[in-house]
């Protein structure tokens, strides 16, 4: 947990309070699905213990759209001729407030939940006893776990707008909302917006950064605020309005956006999520903030004094061959600074153990040497500076010291006139959202992890994204197969690094070795290898295996799936419709050949067969980065194919920059052809790498 965000651990009455623009949609009608997902969220946490008050706006935008949908049944065409004069927001409160609450009434209802509703106005807060008697009235309520629903009764408010009459102890429902989390002694307010947080300008303008903790000294005057919101009275400018005058008292304050489904029960366990107003917020601000925009700024400058820096002859220039030199200055602080770099690791390993990932050290522990793993991360770096591109690094919180050392001892090692800020290190996760908006500063994002985190990062940013989400890959062995090859082959395609995303995930046979029993042996071989083994709907019964729920899945383990199939076009049918965005499992081929653009992985896919035609096929046809013929799967990687280092797999097709012609149109794959090779773990191998003349 962040720890401006570890008093959510006491919280025990929160106030929500949710606007206009949240609770309506942009025609002025409810939006159902957001308030579902309110509701949803506020019984999980009445469910909880947590003593729960909804403050909602939204009664003046649905009783305007009643009104107006009523004027124009009861207009004649001649009244639709002339200027309509805008409706009175008291007439829109009083038509309004009862569908309102009509709503949420059957929305807690389904959810069996008690709601209730307390309708207030500015001058009934004048009255002291009024104050107490609403203070039980609510203890009341949230004894028997009832939700209590406040709104401004602004069809019998005498205020004028908000800011016209400043006078009052309250002027909209974001500050009835402070008003109440004081008067009820709230832990917290959580201000529901439509947008993420506060921003340090308009949040539709990329530059614009999210501000994680208000800080009123620091942020007070540097935030300028825009028009108010599309439905509501005050925007933003109310909403730190409240929040500031809450904080300032005791009770803190998030942010955030009500159109995520989940974000309230986000906040109440702690994540860093939206603005947060705290009276301490100003203890926790960093003597110098590192600011994600300027490492990106700062990374691009350099790619850009290198690009600009290339076209010319001069005291100045960055020839190849100074590049060059760079990399082995790099290379010579490694291992200068081996045994601090293999202190820090030893550090994160042990941080590691300390935590329970005991799995994770096992798998540390058995790698062939933990500093060649740690240098792998640098070929990143080696990369950025052979290429001339500036480069921003976020490594995993498990190697926050290896990689922190990496990229002091990398930097220092680079020459001042390049400028050591040429490679960035982000050390914050809060940071990432930041920096995936910098589509005008940041040219490509490279994601390695999880398919879930490569998924969110592609739907979370307008920058393009270097990398597949997942790595379903083939091995098909066809009926003129060499049997022995195609055991090697199959083995090391799943044995050598069953993480891999290069591993087989799918075997399909040649029906015709289910017949001759072939199949059996490349079955037993599997079984020996201790691989646990998933039938498709074809071949479960006959061998008697457990069949898979779909072909859809990567295990990333010590298992795969087997299925039979009855040639080389079936295969092809069956991997174009088999991939990671499918809903449904064994759907028919025709059905995914139609939509193989979005749903096949398009990894690596491998053919093993003696016939050069039915190879050919496969070779051609088969839509993926990389596909092979009688070698493993596992040869797909960077250093293997001849490319220096890896700094990702991408299955993308769209690649073309400039003005696209014939040659933009089309996109890069990788066809292998051999005779039974395998990685088995690249022992004793060296790659040599030969230039062969283009065939017609």
């Amino acid at each position: 947990m962040d720890p401006t965000r570890a008093f959510v651990k006491d919280v025990k009455r929160v106030v929500v309070k949710v606007g206009t623009a949240v609770v309506t949609r942009a025609d002025g009608g409810l939006a159902l699905g957001r308030l579902g997902a309110l509701c949803e969220q506020l019984k999980d946490l009445n469910t909880r213990g947590f003593e729960v008050i909804l403050v909602t706006s939204g009664a003046v935008g649905v009783g305007r759209q009643r009104l107006r949908y009523r004027k124009l049944l009861n207009s004649s065409f001649a009244d639709l001729q002339t200027p309509q004069a805008e409706l009175d927001g008291k007439e829109c409160a009083a038509v309004g407030q009862s569908g309102l609450m009509s709503l949420y009434d059957a929305l807690f209802t389904q959810l069996d939940v008690t709601s209730s509703q307390l309708l207030v106005t500015d001058r009934d807060f004048g009255d002291i006893n009024f104050r107490m008697q609403l203070c039980e009235t609510v203890k009341s309520l949230l004894k028997f776990h009832v939700i209590p629903i406040f709104n401004e009764n602004d069809a019998i408010s005498t205020r004028k707008a908000p800011y016209e009459d400043s006078s009052g102890i309250f002027w909209d429902n974001d500050s009835l909302a402070a008003l109440l989390a004081l008067e009820l002694k709230a832990d917290l307010l959580i201000l529901l917006s439509d947008v993420d947080g506060l921003y340090d300008g308009p949040p539709s303008e990329p530059q614009s950064k999210l501000i994680h903790t208000y800080i009123k000294e620091k942020h007070q005057g540097e935030v300028t605020f825009g028009d108010k919101s599309r439905v509501g009275r005050g925007g933003m400018t109310a909403k730190v309005k409240a929040a500031v005058y809450a904080a300032s008292v005791g009770v803190p304050v998030i942010i955030t956006s009500g159109y995520a489904t989940d974000n309230i029960i986000k906040v109440v366990q702690g994540e860093h999520i939206g603005t947060l107003f705290h009276k301490d917020a100003h203890l926790w601000a960093p003597v110098k903030e590192v600011d994600s925009r300027d490492m990106a700024v700062a990374a691009r400058e350099w790619d850009g004094v290198v690009a600009s820096l290339l076209l010319h002859l001069g005291h100045f220039a960055l020839p190849s061959e100074d590049r060059k030199k760079i990399l082995l200055q790099v290379a010579d602080a490694l291992e200068t600074n081996e045994s601090l770099i293999q202190e820090e690791n030893d550090a994160d390993v042990a941080a590691a153990k300390k935590a329970g990932l005991a799995k994770s050290v096992r798998v540390l522990a058995e790698m062939e040497e933990p500093i060649g793993r740690v240098l792998a991360r640098t070929e990143i770096a080696s990369l950025a500076i052979r290429s001339g591109n500036g480069l921003l690094l976020k490594g995993g919180k498990e190697a926050k010291r290896s990689n922190a050392v990496l990229h002091k001892v990398i930097t220092e090692a680079i020459p001042e006139t390049v400028g050591s800020r040429l490679i960035g290190l982000v050390t914050s996760r809060e940071e990432i959202p930041d920096l995936l908006k910098l589509d005008d500063v940041i040219d490509l994002v490279i994601p390695r992890g999880s398919n879930k985190l490569v998924s969110q990062i592609k739907e979370s940013t307008k920058i393009p994204v270097l990398g597949h989400s997942d790595g379903i890959c083939h091995v098909y062995v066809d009926k003129s197969a060499n049997l022995d090859m195609a055991k090697r082959v199959v083995l090391d395609a799943k044995v050598d690094y069953p993480a891999a995303c290069n591993a087989m995930e799918t075997l399909l046979v040649h029906k015709d070795l289910l017949a001759s029993g072939s199949l059996n042996e490349l079955v037993e071989e599997l079984r020996t290898a201790g691989i646990t083994l998933y039938g498709g709907p074809k071949v479960s019964t006959s061998l008697k295996l457990m069949e898979t729920r779909t072909f859809h899945h990567e295990y990333n383990s010590m298992a795969c799936t087997i299925e039979i199939v009855d040639d080389v076009y079936a295969v092809i049918d069956h991997i174009h419709c088999h991939g990671r965005h499918a809903n449904i499992s064994l759907s028919p081929p025709l059905l995914c050949l139609l939509f193989k653009w979005k749903k096949q992985s398009a990894h690596t896919d491998c053919i093993v067969t003696e016939d050069h035609e039915v190879a050919e096929i496969f070779l051609h046809q088969i839509d993926s980065a990389a596909v092979f013929h009688n070698v493993s799967t596992r040869f797909c990687d960077g250093a293997r194919f001849g490319l220096g280092a890896e700094v990702g797999i991408s299955t993308s097709r769209i690649h073309a920059r400039g003005p696209v012609g014939v040659e933009g149109l089309l996109t890069t794959r990788w066809i292998m052809r051999g005779n039974g090779q395998v990685v088995d773990g690249d022992k004793g191998v060296v790659y040599t790498h030969k230039t062969l003349p283009l065939q017609a």
